[in-house]
């Protein structure tokens, strides 16, 4: 299929996993795609893939002079866009007794802050009939120990996708939410857990799984691309939950 020919598309934290799959896939599917993220190697190998009309942009997804600079080189390079998949950000974890006010900061600047200031300057660049997709996560909605931060920065996003839908609908605008459950990405690589410490993890967290295994970054970006489709066009404000069915044991 080419669902996205002559479109342009956005992808934030594009350098690896869910983006860098979402990413991959809208290209495949004739889209002009721009990524960013930190990372500027993984950009880089991305940025191979997606084709010569690619861009790879580096941007730091929590502050908000960089989200102005980003949109003012998306103007310049593309024009308009016509669909967004908000998906950097950051998990940082730890039980409530050992949270600082900076890992708090973070969390909100990369999860939140950042993501908002970013839509409300792209709103001039979209057009009509377009779509933006957030990424959330099921920590908004299970309560799982140690992620209170993670989690609250989560929901904060996902009820900005029915408020910002509310605001955005009439220039024709659709915003939603993909929220992913325990996907085999390299976040889960960054968490500063040792090997043993990391497989202990993820035996416990599969074992709460109805389907058995971790999803894929691919299966994720399926739904994302659903989303930023005119196949979804009915689907306004949603959150659509991707997680095997773990959140509703």
């Amino acid at each position: 299929m080419n669902r996205f020919e002559g479109k342009n598309i956005l992808v934030t934290g594009g350098s690896s996993g869910i983006g860098a799959a979402a990413a991959i896939a809208f290209a495949r599917e004739g889209a002009r795609v721009a990524i960013t993220g930190r990372d500027v190697e993984g950009l880089a190998r991305v940025k191979a893939e997606l084709g010569p009309d690619a861009l790879a942009l580096v941007s730091e997804a929590g502050d908000v002079a960089a989200q102005t600079a980003l949109v003012a080189e998306l103007q310049a390079q593309m024009g308009v866009i016509d669909g967004v998949f908000i998906n950097a950000g950051v998990a940082k974890f730890g039980p409530l007794a050992q949270i600082d006010e900076a890992l708090w900061d973070s969390s909100f600047d990369t999860n939140v802050k950042g993501p908002y200031f970013l839509i409300q300057r792209l709103a001039g660049l979209m057009t009509r009939g377009g779509s933006i997709v957030l990424n959330g996560s099921i920590n908004a909605h299970i309560g799982m120990p140690n992620s209170s931060v993670y989690a609250a920065s989560k929901a904060a996003l996902i009820s900005l996708a029915k408020t910002l839908s509310a605001e955005l609908l009439p220039q024709g605008v659709r915003v939603n939410v993909v929220s992913p459950g325990p996907v085999t990405t390299p976040l889960y690589g960054k968490l500063g857990m040792s090997p043993e410490q990391m497989q202990a993890m993820a035996t416990s967290v599969q074992a709460q799984i109805p389907l058995g295994r971790f999803g894929t970054p691919e299966e994720i970006a399926a739904t994302v691309l659903h989303l930023v489709s005119k196949e979804s066009g009915f689907i306004v404000g949603t959150e659509i939950i991707a997680d095997g069915g773990m959140s509703q044991m």
